[in-house]
């Protein structure tokens, strides 16, 4: 009787696996079904077809047969192949907020943990590392481990699917029980990024900061030097110094005000926002803010929205400054053209696209690449006596990097320019 029930589980449990299989493949199993009668009725006898069939089809169900398994059946073949002692380890290494790879000695992955998993996909046990991984330095790093059983670090850079640093370390570990998985090696990864981030940041701000305050601190210095002596009892001379320091003392405050907005947005340029955002009503909300603007520059700011909602994942704010930047621009720097047009397209499952065109004097084709750099001038004193402080644009770029969005560029000399954001 108790054999009958071991017979019956076993036939049980081959099927709970064959189903699935046989699923995933079911088109190409058809196929070489298919392909076997017409070689049938093409003359080759049947018994000389039927064998190479069976063993296409169980190549087909055997390929399938790691993805086909179910993530309870993963775990209990890790726990089988690393032993008993393992088994407590799954859950400890599960809870972990870091991501954690167990390499056995062979170099193949016999687990990874759920924080593994969502920062690098799922990977299949007894996948060899070398498959899954492409830095030669984390490959030759893991074998020198496994070679004489030290402990090796590297920082590790990844680029997709945004900047992250991480300091990648491998361990041995002796889980026991005997066999051939009672030693294995930990490859753990501890992301660095946002130390590395505020490094840069702290550099770049000291650095952008130092050249771009310059030239309005020597100017406020001379005025203030001027007034204490020449200019000391001049009324007239002092209201003129007066008005300039301001604008420069001005002129010093959106630049810090704009540096302080690039730091805050790159320390969190890898975090997608999830907020639900219609474009219609904030879009509506920019062009009302900008009317005075417009109206001082006799420029006419043109909303073409469709009736439908056009829904993106993003963050109002930061959404509200990016179009208020690039209508703000071209309203400044497409004064002439007396016209800016905003198009809103998209919505109900299509991919929502803002553009921004004006028709000023556009910026020539050699320039248009570099436009986005931080303090990139197409013209240094046609930008400063609009006010602006170079970082506009920049500004836009790490905002949109931050949604997951593009921004396109299109500009013809004496026909204007085409910002186009495409989510």
């Amino acid at each position: 009787m108790i054999h009958e029930d071991m017979v019956l589980d076993g036939s049980k449990a081959f099927w709970r696996t064959l189903v699935p299989r046989l699923k995933a493949e079911r088109w190409l199993l058809g196929l070489t079904a298919l392909l076997a009668v017409l070689a049938t009725v093409a003359g080759i006898h049947f018994l000389a077809v039927l064998p190479f069939w069976i063993v296409l089809a169980a190549a087909l169900l055997n390929r399938s047969a790691p993805s086909a398994l179910p993530k309870a059946a993963k775990a209990a073949k890790v726990v089988a192949a690393t032993g008993r002692a393992s088994d407590a380890l799954i859950p400890a290494l599960n809870a972990l907020d870091m991501p954690v790879l167990v390499v056995a000695a062979d170099e193949t992955v016999v687990f990874q943990n759920i924080a593994a998993e969502k920062a690098f996909g799922t990977i299949p046990p007894d996948s060899y590392l070398a498959a899954r991984v492409r830095s030669p330095g984390i490959l030759d790093m893991v074998r020198e481990t496994i070679a004489t059983g030290k402990i090796n670090q590297i920082e590790h850079t990844e680029r997709l699917p945004s900047d992250a640093v991480y300091v990648v370390r491998v361990a041995p570990a002796e889980i026991g029980g005997g066999g051939p998985w009672s030693r294995v090696f930990l490859l753990t990864y501890r992301d660095i990024s946002q130390a590395r981030r505020i490094d840069r940041m702290r550099s770049d701000f000291v650095a952008n900061a130092s050249h771009e305050l310059r030239t309005p601190l020597a100017s406020l210095r001379g005025f203030i030097e001027t007034m204490q002596g020449p200019a000391r009892n001049d009324m007239k001379a002092q209201e003129k110094f007066f008005g300039i320091m301001h604008e420069q003392a001005t002129r010093m405050s959106r630049l810090v005000d704009d540096l302080l907005s690039l730091s805050r947005l790159e320390l969190k340029s890898h975090i997608a926002p999830d907020d639900t955002i219609d474009l219609r009503p904030l879009l509506g909300h920019v062009r009302d803010s900008l009317a005075p603007l417009a109206s001082d520059l006799d420029v006419t700011i043109t909303l073409t929205m469709p009736d439908n909602p056009v829904v993106v994942q993003g963050d109002r704010d930061e959404l509200t400054e990016v179009f208020e930047n690039l209508i703000e621009n071209a309203c400044k720097y497409g004064q002439e053209g007396k016209k800016v047009d905003v198009e809103l397209s998209g919505g109900e499952g299509g991919q929502a696209e803002v553009v921004v065109r004006d028709y000023g004097p556009g910026i020539p084709a050699e320039h248009v690449p570099r436009i986005t750099e931080r303090f990139y001038r197409v013209n240094v004193e046609a930008s400063r006596s609009k006010k602006g402080t170079g970082l506009g644009l920049a500004i836009v770029k790490h905002i949109l990097t931050r949604h997951r969005a593009r921004l396109l560029i299109h500009s013809e000399l004496g026909k204007g320019t085409v910002f186009t954001v495409r989510f």
